[in-house]
């Protein structure tokens, strides 16, 4: 910082310091001009002068009334105001007592609104301009009583400016700071938003495999007496879909960890890679499903392979659920144009509590997942018995949420 911002930033500490400085040197100034007499010597110089008492009296009360300009600006005007007019009528018209007057209008149009700006400069200009015209002692005409008008109407104009331009240096900052205001709201929605997704992602995961270990808990009650191999491999069914869960659930809780947690885990999200993985865990919970895959090895951004693979593992777990015995699944991936196609297809002959009548969000939450990356979803009975959904997916993501990571 240099020398002179420091003294600015000292004096802006102590205002009234800075206006007692001010009103001693406009008292300088006024008593440096009353002693000059303009109309003195010979006519070609100017001579020298001593002001009267009177004068000096009243340079010095509108001197002391500067200090107090910040606090009452009108007082001080009408103060400085009622002084100058003395001495324009009474006194030595070239002691320069308006000089006072000048400075406190100044400080009202620097700190005062517009219409109050003009009124009282009006006012001010008008009173002592006219007292010095049709009163003083010097023709109506003299310089004198022009440069009263002149100067005071400066003064008004130069608060005005002042004014103006701190009122538009106060705006800019309020705009920056409300745009830092708007960014930080934005983030946090974004926040918000991410944290949503990430609870849809979780119900998924839950519902996928609680109705794995349900059904295998019931096929293990079932033949826990008369067949126990049998139940006793439902049971590691059981456990592996439940371990596989507890990750799942701990990786994506993770996610929602706080800054100051420990780090949360980096584990890549699941995604059409993990197909057969996904096919192979509703295989050994008794559900026959087969897959057919046409993308060509194409490769899909994050949010899109998410998408895709949820919202298989929601059919599927629909299947699982609702189908009855004896169905069976066909899941086909297929690349066509700009587009991935999902569909999955069962044969089952299903229940009244179906999911497009069960009033449970997994359909609704798979075509809120896939609207999110601009594909659309459909789902609903096949003719001749059976569900079907069906998802055309974007190869590549119109959307700008951020990537998820489970």
């Amino acid at each position: 910082m240099s020398t002179l911002e420091r003294t600015r930033c000292r004096l802006r500490a102590h205002p009234f310091a800075l206006d007692a400085v001010l009103a001693a040197g406009v008292l300088a100034c006024m008593l440096s001009a009353s002693f000059v007499d303009p109309h003195g010597g010979n006519g070609a110089t100017w001579g020298a002068r001593a002001p009267g008492a009177l004068s000096l009296t009243l340079m010095g009360l509108a001197a002391a009334a500067l200090v107090f300009r910040r606090r009452a600006p009108m007082a001080v005007l009408a103060a400085t105001g009622a002084v100058s007019l003395v001495e324009l009528v009474t006194g030595d018209p070239r002691a320069p007592v308006a000089m006072s007057a000048v400075v406190a209008l100044y400080t009202v149009a620097s700190t005062k609104d517009r219409p109050t700006t003009w009124r009282v400069g009006v006012l001010t200009m008008t009173v002592l301009t006219a007292s010095a015209m049709l009163a003083g002692p010097l023709p109506w005409y003299a310089q004198e009583n022009l440069g009263v008008f002149a100067w005071t109407g400066m003064a008004a104009a130069a608060g005005d400016a002042v004014r103006s331009r701190r009122a538009f240096v106060h705006a800019i900052r309020e705009r920056a700071e409300r745009a830092e205001r708007t960014r930080e709201e934005e983030a946090r929605r974004r926040v918000a938003e991410e944290r949503l997704r990430i609870a849809r992602d979780l119900h998924d995961v839950v519902a996928h495999h609680i109705a794995l270990v349900n059904v295998q808990a019931g096929v293990a009650a079932h033949v826990m007496d008369k067949r126990p191999d049998q139940a006793k491999e439902a049971l590691a069914h059981v456990r592996e879909a439940s371990r596989s869960a507890l990750n799942e659930l701990r990786a994506t809780v993770g996610l929602l960890r706080q800054s100051g947690d420990p780090e949360a885990p980096t584990e890549p999200a699941p995604g059409l890679h993990r197909l057969d993985e996904l096919a192979d865990t509703f295989r050994n919970a008794g559900l026959p499903v087969e897959v057919a895959r046409a993308d060509h090895g194409t490769t899909l951004p994050a949010a899109v392979d998410l998408a895709a693979y949820r919202v298989i593992q929601e059919a599927l777990t629909n299947v699982q659920k609702h189908a009855g015995a004896g169905a069976k699944a066909e899941v086909s991936v297929v690349r066509v144009g700009p587009n991935v196609e999902i569909t999955v297809l069962d044969n089952g002959a299903g229940t009244d509590q179906g999911p497009e009548n069960g009033g449970g969000h997994g359909l609704l939450g798979m075509r809120e997942r896939v609207t999110a990356i601009g594909g659309t979803c459909t789902a609903g009975r096949r003719y001749g018995g059976g569900f079907r959904v069906h998802a055309i997916l974007p190869v590549k993501n119109r959307t700008t949420a951020p990537e998820e990571t489970v």
